[in-house]
């Protein structure tokens, strides 16, 4: 019996999902479907230029299942540019990464998602809306 897949992590969902070549309607392109995952891969390796390890470890995920999502992403993207393809980034099997915080006067606790754009010295704490606030560290799932 196959196992179940794991949870893949992102930091960042995607503000625009749909790409396509300019000029041609959209009725008329196929389309490639891309995974939020696999989006994440190629944003992680190659933007980021993150090592491979560093990159599976932030998705927490094993070093070769990076690299089977990193090659299906590429494999895609690749598929879409030189066929003339829309690409529609949705679904695939992930979690939100949160940011976990905590107020240093009141000692409330919580979650700011990845890709917000709130940085942690732009926060304040919800409850006394103090900014005495640190960044907690949390342990690896």
């Amino acid at each position: 019996m196959p196992r179940t897949p794991k949870w893949r992590h992102v930091e960042n969902i995607p503000h625009h999902n749909y790409f396509k070549p300019a000029g041609v309607p959209l009725r008329e392109l196929e389309e490639v479907i891309l995974n939020v995952e696999e989006l994440e891969a190629l944003r992680l390796k190659d933007v980021e230029r993150l090592e491979q390890e560093a990159c599976a470890e932030r998705m927490k995920v094993s070093r070769p299942t990076f690299q089977r999502i990193l090659t299906s992403a590429r494999s895609k993207v690749a598929e879409a540019l030189t066929g003339a393809k829309a690409i529609r980034i949705e679904g695939g099997r992930f979690k939100l990464n949160m940011r976990h915080f905590k107020c240093s006067n009141c000692s409330h606790s919580w979650e700011v998602p990845f890709g917000t754009g709130q940085r942690g010295k732009d926060l304040a704490c919800p409850r006394c809306e103090s900014q005495n606030i640190f960044r907690e560290k949390t342990q690896k799932e």
